[in-house]
């Protein structure tokens, strides 16, 4: 990564511009933080976000007393060149009250990711009338059978050209394959990471 690549308009904002941090396999919006030049070229050579704080007036890298630390994955800056959009890899809550994220605990973040951490939660607190929860005590055995078994079923769907059955067994799929994950303490955001790390390639 390289600061000199990225032109950004710190005169406008008087020496400050304002940085979203969304998460960088997920896409969720973790926080928004503030930045002057230093705090920027310090996040660039480091690879971990740190930002200027207004109140003390200095710098302070993320996560620098909690461990909570962002890792970047990407920056880039806005049309007029006075905002920046890093995506990072947060390790642990991003928020000082613990939460996900500043903006509330996941409510922000793409269906997908919540639906997750709802299977998480089943796993672990479900009552019995929880359908994840009586999967995983089935075993994993099971769970890796209802994964082939939807499988199965949207291909059966989309070779009958059934559009609408291929669109229901494939929330199944999904649905069944998350469990699948979790079960293994697998995240989607693994699974994304390797796709990131092929298209690269």
């Amino acid at each position: 990564m390289d600061a000199v690549t990225i032109t950004i308009d710190w005169e406008k904002g008087k020496g400050l511009v304002p940085v979203i941090v969304q998460e960088a396999n997920m896409g969720g919006v973790l926080m928004l933080g503030y930045m002057n030049q230093e705090a920027f070229e310090t996040t660039v050579s480091t690879g971990e976000v740190v930002f200027f704080s207004r109140s003390k007036n200095c710098l302070w890298r993320k996560g620098e007393t909690s461990g909570n630390t962002l890792t970047v994955v990407g920056i880039s800056v806005d049309c007029d060149q006075d905002a920046i959009l890093i995506q990072a890899v947060p390790a642990g809550p991003t928020c000082h009250t613990g939460l996900v994220s500043c903006f509330g605990d996941g409510e922000n973040l793409p269906f997908l990711s919540r639906l997750e951490r709802i299977i998480d939660e089943r796993m672990s607190h479900g009552d019995e009338t929880s359908y994840v929860r009586a999967l995983k005590q089935k075993g994993t055995r099971r769970i890796a059978q209802k994964v082939g078994e939807e499988g199965v079923e949207v291909s059966l769907a989309a070779v009958g050209g059934r559009v609408e059955e291929i669109t229901e067994e494939s929330a199944d799929l999904l649905f069944h394959l998350l469990v699948c994950l979790r079960d293994q303490s697998i995240s989607l955001g693994d699974v994304i990471r390797v796709l990131r790390a092929r298209h690269r390639a």
